[in-house]
């Protein structure tokens, strides 16, 4: 598993073929095992889009914030929920760790889920409800990279008392 943290790392280039269904199970296994403030599973929400036609949707309206990405997991939670950002952003961490094991690329982004909520169309297609917000969208797909995985030593000033 220490592997698969050191090792992830944003991917902004996919190849257009899609997930296959076991790694998008497992993708959703990974986000159905994210911890959440105070266990209140009931604010959080995640929608996986896979079809071609709403994906470009959603890069037309975020300036293609999203690479083309072919699958984007969107995360959100109730707006009511005092820790609906953080909860978001644990999910999405644990999809990302999990692609990484399956040789899946990923991106974190948070513009596109600022600009999906700005559309009341697309919120409307993907039936998300008024009491809910997109925090992130996590871009999935195979990586048409070809770059070193930088090291990831030393990022962080770190104070051990």
């Amino acid at each position: 598993m220490t592997d698969c943290i050191l090792t992830r790392h944003s991917t902004r280039e996919f190849k257009e073929n899609s997930l296959t269904e076991a790694e998008i199970s497992q993708l959703i296994a990974a986000f159905q095992a994210a911890p959440c403030g105070m266990n209140q599973t009931d604010v959080m929400q995640g929608i996986v889009i896979k079809d071609k036609k709403i994906t470009n949707e959603i890069d037309s309206i975020t300036s293609n914030s999203c690479y083309h990405a072919p699958v984007l997991f969107l995360i959100n939670t109730k707006t009511t929920s005092e820790f609906g950002v953080r909860d978001a952003s644990v999910a999405a961490e644990n999809i990302m760790i999990e692609a990484n094991s399956l040789n899946i690329g990923s991106v974190y982004i948070l513009s596109a889920a600022q600009r999906i909520n700005q559309s009341k169309q697309l919120r409307e297609e993907l039936k998300i409800s008024k009491d809910f917000k997109c925090q992130v969208v996590v871009c999935l797909g195979y990586s048409a990279e070809d770059k070193e995985v930088p090291t990831k030593r030393n990022r962080y000033q770190v104070k051990v008392f």
